[in-house]
């Protein structure tokens, strides 16, 4: 049976129990109102969205039709709609859950069913296995109830809030003369980008033709994830072409937002640490003091340092925004590498593509007022706080089961040394509470690694980072390329692992 990863339910199109097919998103429905019943939410409002893949339709509407005859008041959005647009209906109706029907950016055949509860947070344990347990508990004939669409009035209130963004973070630059190449990557994020972007002042927009309409099949890229190789390459060569100031892409869900810049050696997209870092430094100008922002155990640690520096606090947590969206009080911003990135927690407490891709390309025009760029940025952050250069490898396997026994040998024999530095190793399988996960932690002076089992693909993932202290801007070259070759070294390791 399917089960509650990362970020929900998600599986290949297929027949059976371990597929995604219209019985087992009906087990899992019914599994679901049964579980709201048990905490005493049951005949509330579910908010029941979708995105565009393949099976999306028939799957929300079998949702709806479940929930419908449990008793539930069901709100079925009435079009394909980024993610974050349920969990900003779930918000702002006081609904008792949300589902959205996507498998975010896994591949075509792929899709998925993702939960959120509590405000719209996505579920986090022991809710998960609860909620299985209910599932597999689901023997009987399960009744549906036709349901119409509503909620029209969701996306136009979402638009408003985030139009709201910049000027509620204190932004102020001339947002005219910004331009932007744009990329929904065949996704359900083009039309509400655009509008977002129009709506706060960015008008002169550039999208991808080729990528910009909805496209189950995502036929221009192998995986529809703007941080695969080559994925973004259409992109960046409409930013070059129409001398754009900022590219963005968000993947086929729009939860995540990925920025292409402008750089001496031509147009890169930038990782999602160096986005998060930017985007939290420029949260933080405004913020309350003692502000709470947030990232990852697989993140870069620049978030660490920079936080105290800003006089806000800094939390850690598991990968996913489960963890974040709950990382405490006072939180203002939370990101994970994976190019997710949460800037308005007050009403989307998920990653939210969209409202990111509009503060981004806020700080972008008042840097541009200035005469200064997301680059310059960079490098004064680095001069502050030293390089922290980083990478990820992802090594596609098999399956899960694969990625799960290559962690597993490097946990029986840890290497002593990477990149020529030595290294400890924490098993955060041995952790307590909510830091319990399958991941190892090596660290060394200046070199980290993290190693653990994607949660929603059959992939292993391993995270690098590098620091180097500089000694002012005239530092900054020779300490990039050191940390440079030092990620080579950490890259060249980790393919090994696999085989």
């Amino acid at each position: 049976m399917l089960t509650f990863g990362t970020a929900g339910l998600r599986g290949p199109l297929a027949p059976g129990p371990d597929g995604m097919n219209e019985t087992t998103v009906a087990r899992a429905t019914a599994g679901l109102a049964v579980w709201l019943r048990d905490r005493c939410l049951g005949g509330g409002r579910v908010v029941v969205g979708r995105d565009a893949r393949h099976g999306s339709a028939e799957f929300a509407e079998v949702t709806a039709e479940v929930l419908a005859a449990a008793g539930f008041a069901v709100a079925r959005l009435p079009e394909p709609l980024p993610t974050p647009v349920t969990a900003f209906a779930v918000r702002e109706s006081g609904a008792v859950a949300g589902v959205q029907i996507t498998a975010s950016h896994n591949p075509p055949g792929d899709n998925g069913y993702k939960v959120f509860v509590d405000g719209g947070t996505q579920l986090a344990p022991p809710a998960d296995t609860e909620i299985e347990q209910r599932i597999a508990a689901v023997t009987e004939p399960i009744d549906r109830n036709p349901v119409a669409t509503s909620g029209s009035e969701v996306l136009s209130h979402y638009l408003a809030r985030v139009a709201q963004l910049p000027r509620l973070i204190g932004g102020d630059g001339e947002r005219a003369g910004i331009r932007i190449a744009f990329t929904p990557m065949h996704g359900v994020g083009g039309a509400t980008a655009v509008h977002a972007l129009e709506s706060a002042g960015f008008t002169d927009i550039h999208a991808v033709a080729e990528q910009f309409a909805p496209d189950p099949d995502f036929p221009t890229v192998a995986f529809p994830n703007p941080e695969e190789p080559g994925a973004a390459d259409l992109l960046l060569r409409l930013a070059e072409r129409v001398d754009a100031d900022l590219a963005i892409a968000v993947d086929p869900d729009a939860d995540r937002c990925a920025l292409g810049v402008p750089t001496p050696d031509g147009w890169r997209m930038l990782r999602g640490d160096e986005t998060g870092v930017l985007l939290a430094d420029d949260v933080l100008r405004t913020a309350a003091p003692d502000a709470l922002v947030a990232t990852t155990i697989v993140s870069s640690r620049l978030l660490s340092r920079l936080a105290p520096a800003r006089g806000a606090r800094y939390a850690e947590t598991l990968t996913g925004f489960k963890w974040l969206a709950r990382a405490g009080d006072g939180l203002v911003y939370a990101y994970e590498e994976a190019i997710g990135h949460c800037v308005d927690p007050a009403t989307v407490r998920d990653k939210d593509g969209i409202s990111a891709a509009v503060l981004a390309a806020d700080l972008v025009a008042r840097l541009r007022a200035s005469g200064r760029t997301l680059y310059d940025e960079l490098d004064d952050l680095a001069v502050e706080f030293g390089v922290h250069a980083g990478d990820q490898v992802s090594l596609r396997l098999p399956d899960q089961r694969a990625a799960a026994e290559v962690v597993n040998a490097l946990r029986a024999a840890p290497p002593r040394t990477l990149a020529g530095t030595a290294v400890e190793y924490t098993d955060m399988s041995a952790s307590r509470g909510r830091m319990r996960t399958d991941a190892l932690v090596f660290t060394g002076d200046g070199v980290r690694m993290v190693v653990r089992p994607s949660g929603t693909e059959p992939k292993l993932k391993c995270y690098l980072e590098v620091v180097h202290r500089v000694s002012g801007p005239a530092g900054l070259r020779t300490g990039r390329d050191t940390a440079r070759e030092q990620l080579s070294e950490l890259r060249a390791y980790c393919r090994t692992l696999a085989g």
